[in-house]
């Protein structure tokens, strides 16, 4: 007979959407590379691109601009895979998760290695309770950016979702590896109860 595992009411927020931002001066470029231009300055001789514009207006909340905006982007093939991501949140928020999904694999296959679509397309997974899919994109978001603690929480809760104990345990030991010390009492409980439903 198996037990159930009662998970604490206060969990982290950490499934949903992760939208692309742009990335800070001095920051790690993708792919792990380092940017060559730091310690540079920036003078900008020209607006803001379709972009940057786009994520201005869906930071301040107006997503009927910034979605036009992103799609002008898109168009004018101004940061493909980071517009169309941007976009599946958007479509995601909505309730369209058929668009937002279309969206997502957009990004993809404009960038295959594209982290935020691969975590976010593993975060609507999850919610729509495809958990192969949601692990095999969690997986390949934990390729991409192993140092992010959220997707090793996530697919440790994918994993449980599907009784995977000794697997979601796992998980929330890198997790618990790679957190803020507020979160390590949270990995801890979870770990133990967890190891108790075995």
């Amino acid at each position: 007979m198996g037990k159930v595992v009662k998970f604490p009411i206060q969990t982290p927020e950490k499934f949903g959407p992760e939208r692309v931002r742009k990335k800070k001066e001095g920051e790690v470029e993708k792919h792990g590379q380092l940017n060559l231009f730091t310690g540079a300055r920036i003078i900008r001789l020209h607006k803001l691109s379709d972009f940057e514009e786009a994520l201005v207006l869906d930071d301040q909340g107006d997503k009927q601009a910034a979605v036009k905006l992103y799609l002008k982007a898109v168009k004018n093939g101004d940061a493909l895979g980071d517009a169309y991501c941007n976009l599946g949140i958007i479509e995601w928020q909505k309730g369209d998760s058929t668009k937002a999904i279309d969206y997502f694999t957009l990004a993809l296959q404009n960038d295959p290695r594209h982290f935020e679509a691969h975590y976010n397309l593993a975060n609507l997974y999850g919610e729509l309770g495809n958990f192969p899919l949601a692990k095999a994109h969690y997986r390949i978001s934990i390729e991409i950016e192993p140092s992010f603690p959220n997707s090793h929480f996530n697919l440790a809760m994918t994993f449980a979702m599907n009784k995977e104990f000794d697997e979601a345990v796992k998980c929330l030991i890198q997790y618990r590896d790679l957190a803020a010390p507020a979160d390590h009492q949270l990995a801890e409980d979870l770990i133990l109860k967890l190891s108790s439903a075995k």
